[in-house]
C-alpha cells in the first residue's frame, strides 16, 4: 500500500536509500559459510557494524537482512545471530546461509558494539540506560527513535544489495521480537524488501495496552497508533509474501491470528502455536524454511 508508505517514510522524516561506502574485513571460513565482519557508516556519522554470511562453494540463492532481537539483552545483537552467544534459536545466520542465502546481520544503536564506551558481549550497568535515551534524547529534538532504526535498517538493504550480487527480486527481511518489529516496519517503508518474515511481533496495539504489555521504544512515536495500526502495516506490505509466526501465550502477540484476518488477503502464511514468546525448535526451522523456499524464490 504504497499511501501508507509515503505517509510512514514522510510522517518520520525518513530520508530515501542512499549509497553506502562499506568497510569489509577479514572472513572466518565455517561449516558450510563463510562469515565476515563489515562496517558501514550510519546516518549520524555514526559506525554500523554487522556480519555478513556467505554460502559456501555455491551461487547464493537469494539474501536477506536479519534484525536480532531485544530480549533486555543490550551485549547480543550481530553475535546471536551468528550462534556464537544466547539462544540457538536466534542462530539464523548460519542456519539460513547453509541453505543458500547471504544474511546480513547488523547491531542495532545500543546493542553490542554500537554501546558508547564498550563493546563485545559482556553486559554494562548503562545498557539500559544508554537505550533509554537512544529514545529520549531524539525525542526531546522532535526526532524519533524508528526514524534512526528505519534509516539503519534501509542501509542494511543497500549493503546487502551492494555486496552480495543477489538478484534483486529475491532479498527480504526477518526478525524475531524487536527484530520482527523492525522487519515489518521496515517491509512497510522500502519497496526493496521483497519479503518479510515476522515473528513475535504481531499484535494490536489494544491488545498490548489490554495485557499491561511494554512498547518497544523503537516503536514509541507520538501519536502512532491514532492513524495506523498492525493489520496496516502487514496491509501494507501485500502482495509481497509474508510470514507470521505467533504464539497463543506470546503476550506480543495474543491477538496475531484476529490482526492477520483483519490484514485480509492471501500473502500472508501464519504459524501460530500454543505456546510463548520465546522460539523452539518447530518455529526456527519453520522460518528458515519459509525463507528459503518461499521468501527467497523471487516470484513476484
Amino acid at each position: 500500500m504504497d499511501t501508507l508508505r509515503t505517509a510512514l517514510r514522510e510522517r518520520l522524516g525518513l530520508a530515501p536509500p542512499a549509497p553506502v561506502d562499506v568497510r569489509r574485513g577479514e572472513g572466518v571460513a565455517c561449516d558450510g559459510y563463510d562469515r565476515e565482519r563489515i562496517e558501514y557508516p550510519g546516518l549520524e556519522g555514526d559506525v554500523i557494524p554487522a556480519f555478513l554470511f556467505t554460502p559456501a562453494g555455491r551461487e547464493p540463492l537469494g539474501g536477506v537482512v536479519v534484525f536480532h532481537q531485544h530480549n533486555g539483552e543490550f551485549h547480543f545483537g550481530k553475535s546471536e545471530v551468528a550462534g556464537l552467544v544466547g539462544d540457538p534459536f536466534q542462530a539464523f545466520g548460519p542456519a539460513l546461509a547453509r541453505q543458500g542465502l547471504v544474511v546480513l546481520a547488523p547491531d542495532a544503536i545500543s546493542f553490542e558494539d554500537r554501546r558508547s564506551g564498550v563493546s563485545g558481549v559482556q553486559p554494562d550497568t548503562h545498557d539500559w540506560l544508554q537505550h533509554y535515551n537512544a529514545m529520549s534524547y531524539r525525542l526531546l529534538d522532535g526526532d524519533t527513535l524508528m526514524r534512526k532504526g528505519l534509516d539503519d535498517a534501509q542501509r542494511a538493504m543497500t549493503v546487502l544489495l551492494a555486496v552480495s550480487g543477489v538478484d534483486p527480486s529475491r532479498v527480504g527481511v526477518a526478525g524475531h521480537s524487536f527484530g520482527g518489529t523492525t522487519a515489518m516496519y521496515h517491509a512497510v517503508v522500502d519497496p526493496r524488501c521483497r519479503f518479510a518474515a515476522i515473528s513475535g511481533a504481531v499484535g494490536s496495539f489494544d491488545s498490548r495496552r489490554g495485557a499491561g504489555t511494554g512498547i518497544l521504544l523503537f516503536e514509541t512515536v507520538p501519536g502512532l497508533a491514532r492513524w495506523l495500526d498492525t493489520h496496516d502495516l502487514l496491509s501494507a506490505i501485500a502482495p509481497r509474501p509474508t510470514l507470521v509466526v505467533s504464539g497463543t501465550q506470546d503476550k506480543y502477540s495474543l491477538d496475531a491470528d484476529e490482526v492477520v484476518a483483519r490484514a485480509g488477503g492471501d500473502s500472508i502464511t501464519h504459524l501460530r502455536v500454543e505456546r510463548g514468546h520465546a522460539l523452539d525448535t518447530e518455529r526456527f526451522e519453520a522460518i528458515v524454511e519459509w525463507v528459503v523456499g518461499e521468501g527467497a524464490q523471487g516470484v513476484r
